[in-house]
């Protein structure tokens, strides 16, 4: 419908026409399918068998027992396990020296297996001779293999694993489990092997590196001396110099001195003022601690008790009373005398500190000015000391990796960071070919391959395609008997159609001379031909058990689909009786296969009322008169899949105006479907001239109930205006009905 229809949203597929058009080749279907299975079959049992083995690593770190406890793994052996790290590792296993060594060591090239190249052809001898080929023989053998080994070997990663399989397919069982086994051998001595040689170039260059870094060290060490030693920035302790050593001291020194001087004056003061007040010294600490003040406290209480006692038997002026008094007195001034001594010493205790505090700030002035010397000194003294101790940080890192590199020079020492987990082993199943499941892919790829080819078929011819929209179709009451087939013997019906008249002048005239009133019906026996007389025809309807009341639908329809005529033109002298017979017809074309259409060119509109949902449609006219798109006039048949365009409701004055058109729009109708009918009811032949050239189409005369002579007379007419290629298609006679009969 594209084909003359502006939007592909005009038209939709008919799924059923296609699955009909596919059971109506079902023969041919399954004739394909099981030859390709057959075919299949056959080739798979005559391939040489291929067995696939598989070997699997699991990659990960590995270090001796020795060291795992002392020895954390670094960096970069953490990150060679990721991602990245494992596809390196395949490309290891795919790498070309670990091919080549697997070769030389299961000797791959004398295996014609793996060199094809080492028998070569007659041809290929000729080639090398003209200087057109290399000779094969001239590469070493493992090249030669590498290609053969490369294509039948298949390394991968495992899916979210550290887990790498190498399968191998080889023709000999054996050899395909030998082979990814020696591969995993060969793979893991490179790996240790790799770690040895790492560890003994490390050993070999950190020997050197000691040694200097040794040199290094002393030298900054006596740097360090000779610079304290110049700069009398002598150590003292665990922090600081002497100097700063002795700076401290001192203020300590100081703090000290001046405190106890401090307590002096204080208690002198004290003193001093009890003895000014006039309170007794006995309650001050220093004069009670005073052994003098004690001694004489004690005698000053023995005279005190004495003068007690005597005073109870004498009087105050008795000698011995005032002796007594006496004494008490000069023991109470050496209290007070030895007072004043405690207090003058206390204040010599003061002045003491005094001094000894002058001398301390003087001297720690002194050693301020000498610190800030030596701290100016010990900027450079540092700055000699971080070199050092970078040379010496830098001198213990290399003794300990050099030690550590030494411990794993054994080959025990130093596993590969790999391991099999999977050994391969002989296979018991060929990989290749899987006859059943290649026949069954094979049988069904062709099933499925020509069922597409079928609706290929059925929708680039248009069959498949119907406009948007239409009616559904209502089925009618039809014979499931099927359309009498062709006779056997029929000649071609471009050449010799026992229903089709020839132009001829002999052969009308003498159908004019030979019509017998009394079998109107039996146009056949009053026409003769050269080339195929009505009595051939006649005796060919016989031979196919054809009746003989007329050449009727069936016949009509055969000739159409055999000749697969993309164009007819019926005339229908009796109106729409013969419309009638022309809507059999389309009908029984489409109901065999065939994308038909039907034009309604009449004046009642008899085909549309028979076929069209409703009889008031837009159809010929509205397209005449530009009125609708294309895909607007047609409509699907309520009895079968033919299609239809109606009369149309325009005015036609206006249509026949643009009849001109008729022409181009019944060539589209001819490029979307397979048959064309064009119902031009009673027409005459100078109508059907202004639409139709006279090579091009086929007129079909639908002439129930019509005699012999009137037939010749049309006949006639239409063979002088040019036409050729006539077909009468007559109906059953009232009298003669049969059940089978395909009707309207």
């Amino acid at each position: 419908m594209s084909g003359f229809s502006g939007s592909q949203q005009d038209v939709d597929i008919d799924l059923g026409g296609l699955f009909r058009a596919i059971w109506r080749r079902r023969a041919r279907v399954l004739l394909t399918t099981v030859a390709v299975a057959a075919l299949a079959f056959t080739a798979a049992h005559m391939i040489s068998p291929r067995y696939d083995s598989e070997t699997r690593l699991l990659i990960e770190p590995r270090e001796p027992e020795f060291s795992s406890m002392t020895l954390q793994p670094s960096a970069a052996s953490a990150t060679s396990f990721d991602e990245p790290g494992i596809s390196s590792e395949v490309q290891l296993l795919r790498s070309v020296d670990l091919i080549k060594q697997v070769a030389r060591n299961m000797r791959l090239h004398e295996l014609k297996e793996f060199d094809p190249t080492a028998d070569p052809s007659a041809i290929s001898d000729i080639l090398v001779m003209l200087g057109l080929k290399r000779n094969p023989l001239d590469m070493p053998p493992e090249e030669r293999v590498l290609k053969e080994f490369q294509e039948k070997l298949q390394v991968y990663q495992v899916e979210k694993s550290r887990v790498i399989g190498i399968q191998f397919t080889s023709k000999d069982r054996a050899l395909a489990a030998a082979i990814p086994n020696e591969m995993a051998k060969i793979y893991l001595s490179l790996k240790a092997g790799a770690k040895l040689d790492s560890n003994t170039e490390a050993s070999r260059w950190l020997e050197p590196e000691i040694a200097n870094l040794r040199e290094k060290v002393r030298a900054a060490e006596v740097k360090i001396a000779e610079y304290r030693s110049s700069s009398d920035l002598l150590p003292s302790g665990d922090s600081g110099t002497f100097a700063t050593r002795e700076l401290t001291d001192i203020s300590t020194e100081l703090a000290r001195v001046r405190g106890d001087r401090a307590t002096a004056e204080a208690r002198a003061e004290n003193v001093r003022a009890a003895l000014s007040s006039g309170r007794g010294a006995e309650t001050l600490n220093e004069v009670v601690g005073s052994a003098m003040i004690q001694r004489l406290k004690e005698s000053e209480s023995q005279i005190q008790n004495q003068t007690a006692d005597l005073s109870t038997t004498l009087l105050d002026g008795h000698p011995r009373i005032k002796a007594l008094r006496s004494q008490l007195t000069g023991i109470r001034a050496q209290i007070r005398e030895e007072t004043q001594k405690i207090l003058a010493s206390l204040e010599n205790e003061a002045k003491v500190g005094e001094l000894r505090e002058r001398q301390l700030t003087q001297q720690m002035n002194t050693l301020k000015a000498s610190s800030a010397k030596a701290g100016e000194d010990e900027v450079g003294l540092r700055a000699l000391e971080r070199e050092a101790a970078a040379q010496r940080q830098l001198l213990e890192t290399y003794l300990s990796r050099y030690r550590e590199a030494s411990s794993r020079t054994g080959a025990s020492a130093a596993p590969a960071d790999a391991r099999v987990i999977s050994s391969a082993v002989e296979p018991t199943e060929a990989s290749f070919p899987k006859i059943l499941p290649i026949t069954i892919v094979a049988a069904m790829a062709a099933f499925l391959l020509s069922c597409v080819v079928i609706m290929l078929q059925e929708l680039f011819s248009g069959r498949a395609l119907r406009p948007v929209g239409g009616p559904v179709p209502v089925p009618v009451a039809v014979s499931a008997q099927p359309m009498p087939p062709v006779p056997p013997n029929t000649p071609d019906p471009r050449t010799k159609r026992g229903w089709s008249f020839r132009r001829d002048t002999a052969t009308v005239e003498s159908a004019r001379g030979m019509v017998q009133p009394t079998v109107a019906r039996d146009v056949a026996t009053v026409a003769s031909s050269s080339n195929a007389s009505f009595s051939d025809v006649r005796e060919q309807e016989l031979a196919a058990d054809v009746p003989l009341d007329g050449f009727f639908v069936e016949n009509v329809a055969a000739a159409l689909i055999v000749d697969r005529v993309p164009l007819a033109f019926i005339v229908s002298p009796t109106g729409d009786a013969g419309s009638t017979q022309t809507v059999a017809l389309a009908r029984m074309v489409s109901q065999e296969g065939r994308r038909v259409v039907l034009v309604d060119l009449t004046a009642s509109g008899c085909p549309t009322a028979l076929m069209a949902m409703s009889a008031n449609l837009p159809g010929i006219t509205n397209l005449l008169a530009d009125e609708i798109a294309f895909a607007d006039a047609l409509h699907a048949d309520r009895g079968s899949d033919a299609h239809v365009v109606p009369r149309g409701n325009a005015d036609p004055a206006v249509a026949m105006q643009a009849i001109d058109r008729l022409q181009i729009i019944i060539e589209a109708l001819t490029d979307a479907y397979d048959l064309v009918l064009v119902e031009c009811a009673d027409a005459d032949a100078e109508a059907v001239s202004r639409i139709a050239r006279a090579h091009d189409v086929e007129i079909i005369f639908s002439v129930p109930e019509v005699s012999a002579e009137d037939i010749v007379e049309i006949i006639t007419e239409f063979a002088e205006a040019g036409y050729d290629h006539i077909h009468i298609m007559d109906a059953r006679l009232a009298d003669q009905p049969e059940p089978d009969r395909r009707a309207a």
